[in-house]
C-alpha cells in the first residue's frame, strides 16, 4: 500500500504535468500501476486532503471508486471504472438471476423464495438433490450447498433465514471462468473440482486448467457482460448436455487463473489504462 507521503508526492508530480491527465483510483486494485494515483477509500469525503479532493473533482474518470462512492459519482455524472452497474450487481445473486432472466441469458433453473413457508413448496420446483446458495455477500464457494435431503434443507434454512436461493443441480466436475476487463476477454480457463467436491471454486479446492476454452463460451461471456453493462467481471459458465449456462458474475474475482497463465495483472491494467480501453 502506498504511504500518504508517497501519494502526496505522486499528486504533486502528476499535477505539474498538464499534458498527461492524472488517473485517479480509490480502491487499491491498481496500487501497483505506475500510471495511476491511488488515494484509498475514505468514509468521509472531507477526510481527503484538499489536493486529493481536487484531483477527484477534476479527474474525467475515477478507477475503482468502491461501492460507497460508485453511485455518488454516477449521480453527478462522473465516469467510473468499473461501471456503476458492475458495482450494483456485485455479490447479489438475486439481482443477477433477475437480469439473466430478463435479458434471456441462459442460466440454470433458479427460484427465490421469501418467508417461512417456502419449504412446503420446494418439491413443486425441485427434486433432490438441488443447490442452495446464500443469496447476498457470499464468495469463493463458501455460501453454496448441495441439498440432498430434508435435513440438509433445514440446515440451509438456519444459514439463510427469510430468503432461499435455490437452483437445479447440474452434475459437473468443472466450469469455465472468463475474465472480462473493459470490452475484452483477457483470460479464460477451466476450474476443475477436486475429487468428491461438487464446487469447482479455487477456494473450495478446485484447480486451474489452461486447456483451450470453447469460443462459444467466450462469446456468451462477452454477450452477458455487454447486456448487463459489466466491465470488470469474472463470468462463470458451465457446459451441460450440449448447452452453455451462465452461473454468475464475480466482480471480486481472484487472480489465480491469471497467474497460472503467466499474466502480470498490474502490467495488464497499466496497458489497458494507457490505451484508453478502461
Amino acid at each position: 500500500m502506498k504511504s500518504s507521503e508517497q501519494n502526496h508526492q505522486q499528486i504533486s508530480i502528476a499535477s505539474s504535468t498538464s499534458d498527461d491527465p492524472v488517473r485517479v483510483a480509490l480502491e487499491h486494485r491498481l496500487r501497483e500501476c505506475r500510471n495511476v494515483v491511488t488515494l484509498g477509500v475514505r468514509p468521509n469525503f472531507t477526510d481527503y486532503t484538499e489536493a486529493e479532493a481536487q484531483l477527484i473533482r477534476s479527474a474525467s474518470k475515477i478507477y475503482y471508486p468502491s461501492i460507497h462512492y460508485a453511485d455518488i459519482f454516477d449521480a453527478i455524472g462522473k465516469k467510473t471504472f468499473p461501471s456503476y452497474h458492475t458495482y450494483k450487481f456485485a455479490q447479489d445473486k438475486i439481482k443477477q438471476t433477475a437480469i439473466f432472466e430478463l435479458a434471456e441469458i441462459p442460466h440454470p433453473k433458479t427460484r427465490i423464495f421469501y418467508g417461512k413457508r417456502w419449504r412446503e413448496r420446494v418439491t413443486e420446483w425441485f427434486d433432490f438433490p438441488f443447490i442452495a446458495k446464500i443469496p447476498r455477500g457470499s464468495a469463493l464457494g463458501r455460501g453454496v450447498f448441495l441439498i440432498e435431503n430434508p435435513e440438509d434443507m433445514e440446515s440451509y434454512c438456519d444459514r439463510s433465514p427469510g430468503v432461499a436461493y435455490l437452483q437445479e443441480y447440474l452434475p459437473l466436475d468443472r466450469d469455465i471462468r472468463i475474465v472480462i476487463i473493459g470490452k475484452r476477454a483477457v483470460h479464460a480457463y477451466w476450474r476443475i473440482a477436486k475429487e468428491g467436491e461438487f464446487r469447482s471454486n479455487i477456494g473450495a479446492g478446485g484447480r486451474v486448467s489452461l486447456e483451450p476454452v470453447p469460443d462459444a463460451a467466450i462469446r456468451l461471456a462477452l454477450h452477458t457482460a455487454s447486456r448487463c453493462r459489466w466491465d470488470d467481471v469474472g463470468i462463470d459458465i458451465c457446459s451441460f448436455e450440449g448447452n452453455y449456462y451462465v452461473l454468475e458474475g464475480n466482480m471480486k474475482y481472484g487472480k489465480e487463473g491469471l497467474r497460472a497463465a503467466g499474466i502480470d495483472y498490474s502490467k495488464l491494467m497499466e496497458s489497458l489504462v494507457a490505451g484508453g480501453e478502461i
